[in-house]
């Protein structure tokens, strides 16, 4: 091989390798964008509903991208509801945002251990600690239409459920909706055991877990003062919204935006 042969292919190997190290340095340096994937958002509805109350807030979690779970709650027992939704995470691998509504919120506190759970967020909803009641928490202040004149009880061998009457739906829960939509509504309401009212909870919610909440200033299931005492006492990052009960649906962006906040 002549010199000028030798020295081309010197050249043309330090060039190679140069480009193999810039290629590898570069590679280094970009951030990896799969370690830190967007969690998994769980919806837990409340008593008197099933999944559909998130359909709206679902839609809009799925078109920023990501995965969401609305997992049918039993309403039967705080305990047992917390039993089997466990059963559900266990099922739902990396990181998750637990998002209750209502009766849903004393759920999330329940489940607020479960590996992987990031923040929490309650939308009109209750945040109970250790020991305490739904039932004495919605009464601590006044503001509330559930009550004997506005529900239905439904016995049963070893039980009795809990409906809103049909034609107390919309005042009780759904004041800012339509009226065909609250019909609809109130005739596929899931029934909730009269016996979680009164079932104290086992666990506060951990106090170094990020919280966030919604107050639904036109609540009249829990009252907004409520919803504000428990949050405050909670240290949840909240926000108050001109919204019903079922704010989920009504004001579907303000709790969107805010879940998201909670997943970033």
């Amino acid at each position: 091989m002549s010199t000028r042969r030798r020295f081309l292919a010197t050249v043309a190997g330090v060039a190679s390798a140069a480009l193999l190290t810039v290629g590898v340095t570069t590679a280094a340096a970009l951030p990896d964008h799969h370690s830190s994937p967007k969690p998994t958002v769980v919806l837990l509805h409340g008593a008197f509903a099933d999944g559909s109350s998130w359909n709206e807030v679902s839609e809009r979690l799925q078109r920023d991208g990501y995965k969401v779970v609305v997992p049918a709650v039993p309403l039967r027992s705080i305990a047992g509801d917390t039993e089997y939704l466990s059963g559900v995470l266990a099922g739902i691998p990396g990181p998750k945002v637990l998002v209750g509504h209502s009766y849903g919120g004393a759920l999330v506190s329940q489940l607020a251990g479960t590996p992987g759970v990031k923040s929490l967020v309650y939308v009109a909803a209750f945040i109970p600690q250790a020991g305490e009641t739904i039932g004495d928490l919605n009464a601590k202040y006044p503001g509330s239409l559930l009550g004997p004149d506005t529900s239905t009880t439904i016995t049963y061998p070893g039980g009795a459920d809990l409906l809103v009457k049909p034609e107390s739906f919309r005042q009780v829960v759904a004041g800012d909706l339509p009226r065909s939509q609250a019909a609809v509504l109130a005739a596929s309401q899931r029934p909730v055991a009269a016996a979680v009212f009164g079932e104290k909870v086992a666990r506060t919610a951990p106090a170094n877990l990020p919280k966030y909440a919604v107050v639904a200033t036109g609540d009249h299931a829990i009252p907004p003062a409520v919803e504000r005492y428990m949050a405050n006492r909670a240290h949840a990052t909240t926000i108050e919204v001109n919204g019903s009960h079922l704010v989920a649906l009504s004001q579907p962006q303000k709790v969107t935006n805010l879940i998201e906040r909670a997943a970033r």
